[in-house]
């Protein structure tokens, strides 16, 4: 996947962020990599965080639409 390309889903954006931050943790970004990784850990947080509001808001109208949701 490359760096500016949407993920396919929830899952492998969390999987890409979680290689991110194993690769920090492992000290295997340089630094010349660094600016980048971070700014694309950055535009994957932005994408899960919609992703769980748009499955929350379905979920919640779900709900409403079952007289529970209250």
């Amino acid at each position: 996947m490359s760096k500016t390309e949407t993920p396919a889903g929830y899952d492998a954006a969390f999987d890409e962020l979680k290689a991110i931050l194993e690769a920090l943790q492992q000290d295997e970004i340089g630094v010349d990599e660094l600016a980048e990784k971070v700014k694309r850990a950055a535009e994957l947080i932005s994408f899960c965080g919609d992703r769980l509001r748009k499955a929350e808001g379905e979920v919640q109208k779900v709900l409403n639409e079952l007289g529970e949701g209250d």
